[in-house]
């Protein structure tokens, strides 16, 4: 009975219009290189408009599909993509035309929605890893900010103000 459920769910998430449409924009991103080609507008904003096209898969993974995991595998895609474009001296933009992080967003929401077991470790070994990168990056700004307010103490306390 809860097999036939999940086919039923399954059935549905793929007949979906906005699971063609996340399939449209792999397709336009990765195999026609408009991801690489939009990445080329400097000051990093090519590869703020690529990330705004990862969103579809962001939405559909953490709405449709509720799975928290699957939502941090995809944004880890998506970020190493921005990341990866904003390499300086056109570093990026021809590591964007390589990079298919579209292809590899649609691959692990297919697998997901499909039950593919290895596609589902993926997605677990991704969300633990971007959990803690998100975990480095919180406790790296306290430092910075702990940081800060000794510096300032300290620059003050030089001058007489403390």
């Amino acid at each position: 009975m809860k097999e036939e459920k999940r086919a039923l769910l399954r059935e549905k998430l793929e007949k979906s219009t906005i699971y063609r449409k996340m399939e449209q924009v792999q397709t336009l991103m990765d195999e026609y290189y408009i991801d690489g080609v939009i990445g080329l507008i400097p000051y990093g904003i090519g590869d703020i408009i690529s990330a705004v096209f990862s969103m579809i898969y962001v939405w559909f993974a953490f709405v449709k599909i509720k799975s928290i995991p699957l939502t941090l595998a995809v944004l880890n895609n998506a970020l190493r993509d921005v990341v990866l474009g904003l390499i300086p001296f056109y570093v990026g933009d021809v590591i964007d035309f390589f990079h298919r992080a579209n292809r590899q967003n649609m691959q692990l929401v297919r697998g997901f929605v499909q039950g593919d077991e290895s596609v589902i470790r993926a997605v677990n070994r991704k969300a633990i890893q971007s959990g803690v990168f998100i975990v480095v990056f919180l406790l790296s700004i306290v430092a910075l900010l702990w940081s800060l307010v000794a510096l300032t103490q300290w620059i003050l306390s030089l001058i007489g103000f403390v």
